[in-house]
């Protein structure tokens, strides 16, 4: 593929072909789509591939920036059903920057101490410092997903948590945080293939959890779960976007895609030095 092939790969932005907006129905998104781009699968991993140095690059000059004192980061939130490929993005997209720039955390069940605090008292501790790129790998959504899937809040309970996650997530934009949070929407029929494909490999045993089976059933919950959740938490300074993720090449291509789209509006700058370049040209010649 040619460079403005490259550069133009999607035919839309990122808000107009994923963003969660009014109206929105997340029986409408196709897990299996790969719209707004007209390549091949070969295609996608080229540009994946093709794109890296440039995500690589404006991480590097977060993190300078934050090095010289600047308070900016990014948060990458990702969420979604079991085998959604959560751990694929963070292993294909994230980890192709520099590591030292990233923060990963993920939110299993709370422990004994986290849950004598509120709930997103242990999202807080996780988050990225200044001039870091940060992803969470499941994330505070758990604790409005699962709870209202098996009742263990009620209806003004989850009201109360969505309220609090607007306003945690509306200071983040004030501090300087771009959020940008990511459903990986993958159909039940291709859950269930790359389920039956752990159990027939050994090596991908430990990979599989009982538990899914029984979180299957509940898959109908799940949705309504996740709809109400991005209706009720999407906005301008914190958007979800609703990825197709039956093909793991194209869910990884448009999580890079928004990386990208966030980074390149934030614009980070290289520091300028903060010491004389030439007085230290001259006393580095001399030592």
């Amino acid at each position: 593929m040619t460079q403005r092939e490259v550069d133009t790969v999607f035919e839309d932005s990122p808000e107009r072909l994923f963003g969660v907006g009014p109206g929105f129905s997340l029986a409408a998104v196709d897990p299996a789509s790969t719209r707004g781009f007209g390549g091949r699968k070969s295609d996608g991993k080229e540009v994946l591939s093709a794109r890296s140095p440039r995500l690589a690059e404006l991480q590097e000059r977060l993190f300078a920036e934050g090095r010289a004192g600047r308070r900016r980061s990014l948060l990458l939130v990702l969420e979604g059903m079991d085998t959604s490929g959560k751990g694929g993005i963070v292993r294909h997209v994230v980890s192709a920057v520099g590591i030292q720039g990233v923060q990963l955390a993920s939110f299993g069940p709370p422990t004994a101490a986290e849950e004598r605090h509120d709930f997103l008292w242990r999202v807080e501790r996780q988050l990225p410092r200044p001039g870091m790129i940060g992803c969470f790998d499941r994330s505070h959504y758990e604790d409005v997903l699962i709870h209202r899937v098996h009742g263990w809040a009620d209806e003004r309970e989850l009201e109360r948590r969505y309220s609090a996650i607007q306003d945690f997530e509306s200071r983040l934009h004030e501090n300087g945080t771009q959020v940008v949070k990511v459903m990986l929407h993958i159909s039940k029929a291709e859950q269930l293939r790359r389920l039956s494909a752990r159990l027939d490999d050994p090596t991908k045993h430990w990979k599989y959890d009982p538990g899914d089976v029984d979180e299957r059933r509940r898959w109908d919950d799940y949705m309504a779960a996740y709809e109400a959740a991005l209706v009720r938490t999407s906005a301008a300074y914190a958007p979800w976007y609703v990825v197709p993720a039956d093909s793991k090449w194209y869910s990884r291509l448009v999580v890079q895609h928004l990386m990208l789209d966030a980074l390149e509006r934030m614009d980070p700058q290289w520091p300028p030095a903060s010491f004389d370049v030439e007085a230290e040209k001259r006393r580095l010649a001399e030592s």
